[in-house]
């Protein structure tokens, strides 16, 4: 059996393992990810939605790698951002960002970009073997009217995720159609996740533990 570390406290995709047979250990990398977005961006690192997310999944992964509980296991990094018209939505944390965003959103289409970057950290290298990939899927918004809206951002769900929305929540009934893995638009792809651990030389299997 392989350990995998999970490098973050979002409730929806430690769900998303735990129902694919797969009970990782949590670890929040506390990453200020404003910080390091706007450095790497400053340093020309950035020239996409995709860059944006990988990297923050590649620190996320790499702030928990001296954590004792992530010795001997893989460590999974993640990161999602919601690509629309241009711009890149991460969390909007205030109602008013949440309302204005889905005054946008309603009736139109985006693309979730997740980032997703595994460190083998079973061995205590200086420099263990890494590998990263960016997911990404269409997502297709319903045409909410302005109360549905309001009572959507009351609940709060919005303000905690990428692009303001769910869709394993609350916000699944606002979605008309994913186009690619749902799994990405959650924030975990686990195709995406079999796919990095070949490469580590990882049989996905492995993690299963439930």
């Amino acid at each position: 059996m392989t350990r995998l570390v999970l490098a973050s406290t979002s409730p929806a995709r430690l769900s998303l393992l735990r129902a694919g047979g797969i009970e990782p250990i949590t670890i929040s990398p506390g990453v200020d990810e404003e910080a390091v977005a706007a450095r790497a961006e400053s340093m020309g690192l950035i020239q996409s939605s995709q860059d944006l997310v990988l990297l923050l999944a590649k620190a996320k992964a790499e702030a928990v790698v001296s954590n004792p509980l992530a010795q001997n296991a893989i460590i999974i990094g993640c990161d999602s951002a919601l690509e629309f018209q241009g711009q890149t939505l991460g969390k909007p944390h205030e109602p008013s960002v949440a309302k204005a965003r889905w005054q946008q959103l309603r009736g139109n289409s985006g693309t979730l970009h997740s980032g997703h970057w595994l460190i083998d950290n079973r061995n205590a290298a200086s420099m263990p073997p890494a590998t990263g990939k960016t997911s990404s899927a269409g997502v297709y918004f319903a045409n909410l009217s302005d109360s549905e809206i309001d009572a959507y951002v009351a609940t709060g769900e919005p303000l905690k995720v990428a692009g303001a929305f769910t869709v394993d929540g609350l916000g699944g009934a606002f979605i008309t159609r994913i186009e690619g893995d749902t799994h990405t638009v959650i924030g975990l792809s686990l195709t995406t996740l079999r796919d990095l651990s070949g490469v580590l030389g990882v049989e996905y299997t492995s993690y299963w533990n439930r």
